[in-house]
């Protein structure tokens, strides 16, 4: 006799299932990083996947708090946006619906003027 596991109810979500980047975020989120590596303004970042929000936390310094958090926010698809940044101080910087819009908040900081 062959079991099978049962089906979960359809619409009700996972309680064990966490919010996380799929590989086009990560990959917008990865290019800022790796420029921002190479300006020298970043050193270190940390992912936290929970059950409502994902996180990348960008640092200066690894035994600092982060310069800036990167959030996704599913539940607020619908309203404000479900990504944000967010600052050192809690401030949301900016929010939206576009993962690459919201991001060039923080590219703003590579753009520098150049002394003669």
């Amino acid at each position: 006799m062959n079991m099978q596991p049962p089906t979960p109810f359809p619409g009700r979500p996972d309680p064990d299932e966490k919010v996380v980047f799929d590989r086009r975020e990560l990959g917008a989120i990865m290019t800022l990083y790796g420029r921002m590596v190479a300006a020298g303004e970043w050193r270190d970042y940390g992912m936290s996947f929970l059950r409502e929000v994902a996180v990348f936390a960008v640092f200066r310094r690894t035994a600092e708090n982060p310069l800036y958090r990167i959030e996704k926010r599913p539940k607020l698809r619908g309203r404000q946006g479900q990504y944000a940044v967010i600052g050192m101080d809690g401030q949301i910087l900016k929010r939206g619906a576009d993962l690459r819009t919201v991001l060039r908040v923080l590219e703003r900081k590579l753009i520098r003027a150049v002394d003669d």
